[in-house]
């Protein structure tokens, strides 16, 4: 144990966040991690586990891993709490921030996001605290649902704070403003956008450049509106939800669950439960989009999509708890592949290679891209912890964080030096 301890212990401190901003889903928010020298192929029992932490409050969040830390969110009693964890496996701080959502599946959600020696966090009731990073302390604190009159989602805020340049960005969806900026270092507001049509939605905002463009992206239940960062004036909006086009029930086109993922001038949204995902293009003048293609197959619910090369891989909706495995043209949006496994799942990406997390028996794969078939490379089966396995993975210095309910699973998933 003392030898795993220390490997975990290198690897962590090989990894700082002095300078950086440490996100959700990697560093641009697409499920992309920049990593090397990964395995690509396991061991038949699965990658060896390292390290087991308890007591993490219950939640579907990720681990965020900075300044030699692993920071993750999680719901104890009527509070959502924020741990810092510590190399060897033990909890430094365990700090509220703010009440937990209390009706329809009442967990954390929101993940951390890190800058330097501060980590933001928004709670279930849409409280943005800043702590610091060593200590756990309040920085500052802001209920942004209450001041900005948030039209509120049926499952709360499930949201992760942006950072840009000074401010740090978050999405009430309200009556006084759908989107927000606040100075990341005191709190104080830099910026409102318009209110826009439309509700909180299960997506977080993220950062969009193409030529000389450079926009927030964020969404209401109605709208994905680009916003200039320095001030929040609203460049253009596309109203992705439009009536009929779901294919029945639950789905009405309200939800957007998953962050747009892009490449130039294209952006790809998938929302989920029985509505159509679609390709959308930005003009010229970065002041309007377009419809270029609909498709009625991966409607992703809320396990992320990721493009590589030209192509989107992610799972369908089928009903609750069910889905396949599907592949996009980007160009086309035409389906490559569709493929049964198990069920519906996460997915990210990785040193050339496709994680997979299905969401009910909790089988973690290791995929290799390949737009004309799903080449499983292997797999094991999470047996720790409870609940559904709704946590999106995440992969730093080699080391794969798996969580489910109150317990974290650290995977080392490296080649031997």
């Amino acid at each position: 144990m003392r030898k795993i301890l220390l490997v975990l212990f290198a690897l962590i401190n090989g990894f700082t966040s002095h300078g950086q901003v440490v996100n959700w889903r990697g560093e641009n928010r697409d499920g992309h991690f920049n990593e090397e020298n990964l395995l690509k192929v396991w061991p038949e029992e699965g990658p060896e586990l390292i390290l087991t932490v308890e007591g993490i409050g219950k939640g579907w969040s990720s681990a965020i891993v900075a300044n030699n830390t692993i920071f993750i969110t999680g719901k104890k009693d009527s509070m959502d709490y924020l741990s810092a964890i510590a190399t060897n496996g033990d909890i430094k701080w365990q700090t509220p921030y703010g009440l937990s959502w209390d009706k329809s599946y009442p967990q954390t959600r929101g993940s951390a996001t890190v800058d330097g020696n501060r980590v933001y966090v928004i709670s279930g009731r849409g409280v943005l605290t800043c702590l610091n990073v060593d200590s756990g302390r309040e920085q500052w604190s802001i209920d942004v649902d209450g001041e900005f009159e948030a039209r509120l989602s049926p499952f709360g805020t499930s949201e992760t704070p942006l950072i840009v340049d000074d401010k740090v960005i978050c999405t009430p969806s309200g009556e006084k403003a759908s989107v927000v900026a606040f100075d990341k270092m005191n709190g104080q507001l830099i910026w409102q956008s318009e209110s826009v049509e439309g509700g909180k939605v299960f997506s977080s905002p993220v950062i969009y450049s193409y030529k000389n463009f450079r926009y927030i992206l964020a969404a209401t239940t109605s709208h994905l509106i680009a916003l200039v960062p320095e001030t929040g004036e609203i460049a253009w909006s596309y109203r992705h939800y439009q009536p009929g086009r779901d294919r029945g029930q639950p789905g009405d086109g309200t939800c957007l669950v998953n962050n747009p993922i892009f490449k130039d001038d294209e952006i790809y949204i998938s929302k989920g439960y029985n509505y159509p995902s679609m390709m959308i293009k930005m003009d010229s003048t970065g002041r309007s989009v377009s419809e270029k293609w609909i498709n009625q197959t991966l409607d992703n619910d809320h396990g992320g999509v990721v493009r590589i090369d030209d192509h989107i891989y992610g799972a369908n909706y089928n009903k609750p708890q069910m889905g396949k495995w599907v592949c996009l043209e980007w160009n086309s949006g035409e389906v490559t592949y569709l493929q049964e496994r198990f069920n519906k799942g996460s997915i990210i990406s990785a040193d050339g290679m496709l994680y997979i997390y299905e969401e009910r028996k909790g089988n973690i794969a290791l995929v290799k891209p390949d737009p004309e078939k799903f080449d499983l490379i292997s797999s094991f089966k999470i047996k720790k912890g409870a609940g559904p396995h709704w946590a999106h993975l995440s992969i730093f210095r080699g080391i794969m964080y798996v969580r489910r309910g109150d317990v974290l699973m650290c995977y080392l998933i490296r080649e031997s030096d």
